[in-house]
């Protein structure tokens, strides 16, 4: 199915937010999400389905000073 990750289309085969996570390499990474707008905890990615055109955000956290 095609996505939206980050402003850009993606092809993923992943049913759930977890598992396209990790196929877009990010499934060991401390990120934060939303999806289609609203924020999707970490717990909640497992059982969080995907559909065609869902729009995935992923955050990563920056350091600096």
């Amino acid at each position: 199915m095609r996505i939206d990750v980050n402003g850009e289309m993606q092809e993923v085969t992943g049913a759930t937010v977890a598992a396209a996570l990790a196929e877009l390499g990010w499934g060991d990474a401390k990120v934060a999400t939303a999806l289609n707008g609203e924020f999707l905890p970490a717990a909640a990615r497992d059982g969080q389905t995907l559909k065609d055109g869902d729009r995935l955000e992923v955050l990563a956290p920056m350091q600096g000073g």
